[in-house]
């Protein structure tokens, strides 16, 4: 039976509207922006289906294209608004983070980060560059692959923060096995890099894990 032929206050869009949208479950929430379902499957068996294969929604935000429409329902236009409101999303917390004392809000900055790295199956490495308010300026990505087995080269970060006349970084990567603990080799090549932004006068001042499980600050755990 189609959602339209369920009872109103059991149907997802009339439930957000007469109870808000944090009522809702992650099913839900997916079959309201489906709108609609397939022959023999509603909006909401569809969303179920998504999140049975995937895991979750961080991994569903993440998924390829080719990933998305294999799930019988689904195709490219969908796939497309998808990708759109996680770009909303992500450029509406990079300006809540623009907005913040980077230092004063890391919850913020983790906000944002978690938005942006949380989920890839891909190790990046990223830098924030502030102002002298720590205030943010850019967001760039400068490295891929595993942060111990590729190259950080410091002269690329320190030329990136040289080009935005950055007073102060905070870098940033994810941990693709959804653990956000601090390596040896995160620390160590943390260490390396705030040694050559040193010789330019730039700081230093925190170097966020994303993980799936939370983000972790090198500055809040004392490792700076």
């Amino acid at each position: 039976m189609g959602i339209k032929n369920w009872p109103e206050q059991e149907r997802p869009r009339e439930k957000l509207l007469s109870k808000g949208a944090s009522t809702l479950s992650d099913a839900e929430l997916i079959a309201i922006f489906l709108r609609s379902g397939v022959k023999g499957k509603s909006a909401l068996d569809i969303a179920r289906d998504l999140l049975k294969q995937f895991g979750s929604l961080q991994k569903l935000f993440h998924v390829t294209s080719d990933e998305f429409c294999h799930v019988p329902g689904l195709g490219l236009a969908k796939y497309t608004e998808l990708q759109a409101i996680l770009e909303i999303i992500r450029r509406y917390l990079f300006e809540s983070a623009q907005m913040a004392d980077t230092m004063a809000h890391v919850s913020v900055v983790k906000q944002f980060l978690s938005a942006k790295l949380g989920g890839m199956e891909q190790e990046i490495f990223g830098c924030l560059f502030l102002n002298n308010k720590h205030r943010i300026i850019a967001f760039k990505e400068l490295f891929y692959g595993s942060i111990d087995r590729s190259e950080i080269y410091p002269r690329e970060v320190v030329k990136a923060a040289l080009a935005h006349n950055a007073a102060a970084v905070i870098f940033t990567h994810n941990h693709p096995s959804g653990d956000p603990t601090p390596s040896d080799a995160d620390l160590a090549v943390t260490e390396k890099l705030k040694t050559a932004l040193a010789l330019v006068d730039t700081r230093v001042l925190d170097h966020i894990i994303v993980g799936s499980s939370g983000c972790v600050s090198l500055t809040e755990a004392g490792f700076l």
